[in-house]
């Protein structure tokens, strides 16, 4: 008897958690009124009692029964709070059963110690949501993810110690990931099924061996993680080429691949070392993220559900990465790496689930595909959506020229980065003054993150582009004392290899090349002044703001500062301000910060949600650093992710050029076996030199597409060399009218993207590529697509190497 009523009791205690977290959860929220309704009559999951989820042969166990995991991968920082539940339940609709989340160090604790875990970071109630809409959770606490987030998660203010080894045995930093973990613990470890939560697995970091090889440091990991959540099933996660480099005998080993994989050939190692250990593909993913530059990235959906269905029809779990990618709000989109690749503001990844909370043809043919494998139940009801609204155009009244609102100077001898001067996101201009100059000069920036503007006497000179690689400007003459302003905006730090050590501002110095009596002379600019210009609300909104009819004298120049205006709502709904009359710069709305704009594309609208917006009039600031064309916006019903406006070309051949090999002699002369996988060839005698030709013959199926994956080159040691300064001087063809197939994919450490040369390019097919320096070489590795057909697989080959440039 005494057992029931502690139960009744509990049952009360979980009724009531659950209205609480409705009244917090539907509190102001901007959403159609059959979606609270929706909210609002969930009938409630009593999960008081503890439960295990652990692993049987060749099968996970729940409870002790046979459990397929189908996951959809959510991110909780991504998302409004008040749209946590819709778009949950728009997950459960499709048949999944649990949410795959992953835990953003750097938004958690943006300031060493100090650690928000409210409003949009509240982990432990998404977690609870989770559990109330009958789903279960699989935590990646990091301590890095990847995640095309700022610095992959991990918080910037760790480069301060400029010599920190990241992701490595390094005291400080294995420190400051013990006293994370221990922080997020804190607020979940409570919640794992043992507990009667929602959580049953947990992850240890995150795709170790596209970093590095270091079973120690996972093992400390590992450790930490073990000691925060005792008993819990703990896993790692990697590529099929890679996950035995760091994989550890105590934990759970799940591969990441991508639609369209040969799903056999993925677990076939995995198989063969543990043949009684149950399969997931931890991350399938389901489309892609979108770089600014380039074109918007889709899948194919009949890929995602054949991958799908094959993988349930063997008992295999999975996680859907991404189900639904919401958004990078503010400055913390990433940026890829080797090269330097911005992510944009939009993580609407092509996924079922789309950035608004939509669905889309893909939602329901996946729908359809997942029904299949319900066991026997229903498959939960679609939510109510979310209308969208336009918003009138409106004209920007009021703005602040930069260069009158400047904060207090630094005074400094030597360049230093912004880490230097304790500021993590935002913009900094560097200022000096300049001897005589009687004749142009060459002006060179070493280095510049990310995106470089020049003036001299306050008129624009030029831009450099990190993106690009570019470091120089041609420079004019000046007069003694003539004042340089070098102003620097930071995008995302990269997030994925070796490069995530990513400073901003100028990380090195600058230097004047000039001709003094006929001889260059090169100068090392020094005594600095320094304007740090962080990216917040309140700094933008303290400048000094006045009407934009006073800049008689600028109409119809470009003017980078801080633009305002203000809009009417009479019903609030989600929107998409529309800016494609700006330049590149960040915006706030209300005080939100919604991300970030840039004219070259392909995004040119932002996401608002409605639950951000109020009834009558709402305020807009736009930090524009190159100025608008015109100061105007509107609210869109549709986002504009897919316009494409950028000058430079996607393709690395000019027009009618054209490789010459006459006269070359080849360094290796092979075939490729047919198939799956990596394969590596050496050559007959090592060779030197900096440029390298690989020509495709001929493809196994005869046809004309030509594809690779992935390549690198052994230096004289027979090991990887370093693919950071790798550039590609010249492609015969390239597939860059749909999903992004540039030559410069074989070196972007992405085993699931690829060159491809067009349909109808005929054999041979060559790329040229700069490696940066001179290197001595002994042979090649060449991963072919990752599709069971292998589209595209070569099959004979020739490779050159010199020291001098290819002619073409």
């Amino acid at each position: 008897m005494r057992r029931k009523f502690i139960r009744s009791l509990s049952s009360m205690a979980c009724l009531f958690c659950l209205l609480s977290a409705q009244a917090r959860t539907t509190h102001n929220v901007s959403m159609p009124v059959e979606t609270q309704k929706d909210i609002i009559n969930t009938p409630h999951i009593a999960w008081e009692r503890k439960g295990d989820f652990t692993v049987g042969k060749s099968t996970f166990l729940l409870n002790g029964e046979p459990f397929v995991i189908k996951a959809a991968e959510l991110h909780y920082p991504r998302i409004p709070k008040p749209y946590w539940d819709q778009r949950i339940k728009l997950c459960k609709a499709l048949g999944m059963n649990t949410i795959c989340l992953y835990v953003f160090w750097n938004s958690h604790e943006q300031r060493p110690g100090e650690f928000d875990f409210t409003g949009q970071n509240d982990l432990a109630e998404f977690c609870r949501l989770c559990q109330q809409n009958d789903m279960y959770v699989i935590l990646r606490p990091g301590p890095y993810v990847c995640a095309e987030w700022e610095m992959g998660g991990l918080p910037w203010w760790l480069l301060k110690k400029k010599d920190i080894r990241l992701r490595e045995r390094d005291p400080y930093f294995m420190e400051r990931v013990g006293i994370f973990e221990k922080a997020v613990a804190g607020q979940v470890a409570n919640l794992t099924i043992q507990n009667g939560g929602p959580i049953i697995m947990v992850q240890v970091e995150n795709e170790y061996g596209s970093y590095g090889e270091d079973k120690e440091y996972v093992s400390q990991v590992r450790d930490m993680v073990r000691a925060n959540y005792p008993g819990v099933t703990l896993f790692q996660c990697d590529w099929a080429s890679n996950f035995t480099l760091n994989g550890l005998d105590d934990l759970v080993w799940t591969m990441n691949f991508g639609t369209g994989a040969n799903v056999d050939q993925q677990f076939a190692k995995l198989k063969e070392l543990r043949p009684d250990s149950p399969l997931m593909c931890s991350e399938f993913w389901s489309g892609w993220f979108d770089k600014w530059g380039a074109n918007h990235e889709t899948r194919p959906a009949a890929d995602m559900i054949q991958g799908l269905d094959e993988m349930l029809s063997k008992n295999i779990s999975f996680s859907l990465y991404m189900t639904h990618g919401g958004t990078n709000w503010g400055h913390w989109a990433g940026a890829n790496s080797p090269g330097f690749a911005p992510d944009v503001t939009s993580y609407d990844y092509d996924a079922p689930i789309s950035e608004s909370g939509q669905t889309t043809p893909k939602y329901w043919e996946l729908r359809k595909a997942l029904g299949k494998y319900m066991n026997g139940k229903k498959q939960a009801k679609v939510p109510a959506l979310i209308k969208p609204i336009s918003i009138p155009a409106f004209q920007f009244t009021e703005m602040a020229p930069l260069f009158e609102n400047l904060p207090a100077a630094k005074k400094d001898r030597n360049i230093r980065t912004m880490e230097e001067y304790d500021q993590g996101f935002g913009s900094i201009l560097y200022r000096t003054t300049l001897p005589e100059m009687k004749s142009p000069s060459l002006l060179t920036v070493n280095d510049a993150h990310d995106y470089t503007q020049v003036f001299l006497d306050g008129k624009y000179i030029g831009k450099l582009d990190r993106r690009n690689g570019e470091k120089q400007l041609e420079f004019p003459a000046c007069r003694k004392g003539a004042q340089l302003d070098i102003l620097v905006e930071a995008m995302g730090r990269i997030n994925f290899g070796r490069a995530i050590k990513d400073f901003k501002g100028i990380t090195r110095n600058v230097e004047l090349t000039m001709d003094v009596d006929g001889r260059p002379f090169t100068c090392d600019l020094k005594d600095w002044e320094v304007y740090n210009l962080e990216d917040t609300y309140d700094f933008y909104k303290g400048m000094k703001f006045r009407p934009i009819s006073s800049l008689k004298d600028d109409l119809g120049q470009r003017i980078p500062g801080c633009y305002r205006a203000t809009f009417n709502v009479k019903k609030p709904s989600d929107t998409f301000l529309n800016f494609e009359t700006w330049g590149k710069g960040l915006v706030y709305v209300n005080g939100y910060a919604l991300g970030r704009i840039w004219e070259i594309g392909p995004q040119q609208t932002l996401y608002i949600p409605g639950c951000w917006l109020k009834e009558g009039e709402n305020e807009v600031l736009v930090f524009d650093i190159v100025g608008p064309r015109e100061a105007k916006s509107e609210g869109l019903k549709e986002p504009l992710l897919d316009q494409l406006l950028v000058k430079k070309p996607l393709i690395h051949r000019n027009e009618g050029e054209q490789l010459d090999l006459s006269g070359e002699k080849e360094v290796l002369s092979g075939s490729f076996k047919p198939g799956n996988g990596w394969q590596e060839v050496k050559f007959d005698q090592p060779v030197t030199g900096r440029y390298i030709c690989f020509e495709a013959l001929s493809a196994q199926d005869g046809k004309n597409l030509a594809c690779i994956a992935e390549m690198y080159l052994l230096n004289e040691d027979g090991e990887r060399l370093s693919r950071e300064p790798w550039i590609v001087n010249y492609a015969d063809s390239e597939d860059v009218s749909h999903v992004n197939c540039s030559a410069d994919k074989i070196f972007d450490l992405q085993e699931s993207t690829y060159w491809s040369t067009t349909q109808e390019a005929q054999y041979p097919h060559a790329i040229v590529i700069d490696l940066g320096g001179t290197h001595t070489l002994t042979g090649l590795q060449y991963l072919p697509r990752m599709e069971s057909e292998v589209p595209g697989g070569i099959k004979d080959f020739k490779v050159y190497v010199k020291s001098q440039e290819f002619k073409f």
